[in-house]
């Protein structure tokens, strides 16, 4: 039978306990900082919970292009705090205005950078959500503006903080599964067969869609009613403004690989994919689908491993146990299953050994860990060393998702030279490190 062991090494129980010793003497000397949100949607109303929660944070101004949204989280402010946050749509009024101490940027991936640089040359500390930028040119500039300005940028990668993802690392890094040649992530979901248009719909009162697509391609509007539109939460599927799965899920997982592994980049990638079930893409004026792929299938080679990504829309059966998403690690030792909400088990190769495993924890809503990642936000700006998720560090996950992204729109392997961040020998393919933006935004250097 399979014995269920739970590890609790010194590494992972000391950081966690650093974290919680930080925020509770903090919160006790009544040191508070101006805090700001861009971006009242769904998940950065979770992070604002945790802000609000460390008891660390006075939140001052509330920004996004969406009434509705602010309304929302301006009304959950008021249920726990005696704070009264003024309102904004634009981020550039409200730096100037509040003045904050830290800003959480959790808008759309297509505008992360901007306020994100904004923000630091403003002087205010940043907690970005992944992916770090739409682009990877975005990235290097977001990562360039945090250094010059000398500001802490920490990016929602908060698996780094998740409890069995400090113990699966420290497990992998003893040597227990022994050396490692391969691993596998991936991210399924059931799907629905072709998908059907939706039609444009007449932008809801209280939302300014110009300013929501902003830098990117101005689409006509629609909304989530039915499933499948762009606003507030379909957008991850619409190139214009996301990467698909390989961007919002892939991200996590390249990441967790990088930092057990403490490998910086992939050298070659290649990738395939397309929409054999979902369909072919429509964009008109009076409807669209989604333009994302239903399925990708990305190979990284790194120094001293391959890793393979496989995600898809269709045939989420449960032959993982019951988790959609995760990485399996292949070592001469056995077999290591890292996940999210499963936690994490080693099948050891010599039948005879027990099978170790053990359980995530994780805070709602939403099974995160973004309380522990917001505590090590504070640590570092307090200390003034780098966060646990830097934003150089979410920058080379980051890139991961998007050099897979460039391989399946050219068709090819691309080879990437991580230390000048460049793509070599294909002029092509370096064009795809940028994009242009709408007319009236500047593309950051």
């Amino acid at each position: 039978m399979n014995r269920r062991t739970f590890l609790h090494t010194s590494a992972a129980a000391g950081a966690l306990a650093a974290f919680s010793i930080k925020a509770s003497g903090a919160a006790k000397s009544g040191q508070k900082y101006r805090t700001a949100i861009v971006g009242c949607g769904w998940w950065g109303g979770n992070i604002l919970g945790e802000a609000m929660a460390s008891r660390q944070c006075e939140v001052v101004g509330l920004c996004d292009v969406d009434e509705r949204q602010i309304a929302a989280t301006a009304e959950k402010v008021g249920q726990v705090s005696s704070d009264r946050p003024r309102r904004y749509r634009d981020y550039r009024e409200l730096l100037a205005q509040e003045k904050p101490d830290i800003v959480i940027v959790a808008t759309p991936d297509h505008w992360h950078a901007l306020p994100t640089i904004a923000a630091v040359n403003a002087g205010a500390h940043v907690y970005v959500e992944k992916p770090v930028a739409h682009t990877i040119g975005e990235g290097q500039a977001m990562v360039r503006a945090a250094r010059r300005a000398n500001r802490v940028v920490q990016v929602g990668t908060h698996r780094r903080t998740s409890p069995h993802s400090i113990t699966a690392r420290e497990f992998i890094r003893s040597g227990r599964v022994g050396e490692i040649g391969m691993m596998r992530g991936f991210a399924t979901s059931l799907g629905r067969g072709p998908e059907k248009p939706l039609p444009t719909q007449p932008v809801p009162p209280g939302l300014d869609w110009n300013a929501w697509c902003g830098p990117a391609p101005l689409r006509p509007f629609n909304g989530t009613t039915n499933g499948g539109g762009i606003h507030p939460r379909g957008f991850r599927q619409y190139l214009d403004y996301a990467n698909g799965t390989l961007g919002d899920w892939g991200i996590h997982w390249f990441d967790q690989i990088r930092w057990i592994t403490g490998e910086k980049w992939p050298k070659r990638v290649f990738s395939t994919g397309g929409r054999p079930i979902k369909g072919p893409p429509v964009l008109t004026p009076n409807e669209q689908t989604t333009d994302a792929p239903d399925h990708q299938l990305v190979n990284f080679e790194f120094e001293k491993f391959s890793v393979a990504w496989e995600s898809r829309a269709f045939a989420g059966n449960p032959v993982d146990k019951g988790e959609n998403v995760g990485t399996y690690f292949y070592g001469t030792k056995g077999v290591f299953r890292l996940g999210w909400r499963s936690g994490w088990t080693f099948h050891p190769a010599n039948e005879k050994d027990p099978v170790v495993h053990e359980d995530a924890k994780l805070h709602e809503p939403n099974q995160q860990n973004i309380r522990e990642l917001w505590a090590d936000f504070l640590d570092a700006i307090q200390t003034g060393r780098r966060p646990i998720s830097d934003i150089e560090e979410g920058h080379r996950s980051s890139n991961c998702s998007l050099l897979g992204m460039i391989s399946l729109k050219l068709g090819r392997s691309v080879e990437w030279d991580g230390a000048t961040e460049t793509i070599v020998g294909d002029p092509a393919a370096n064009q795809l490190l940028r994009r242009a933006y709408r007319t009236g935004w500047d593309y950051p250097t």
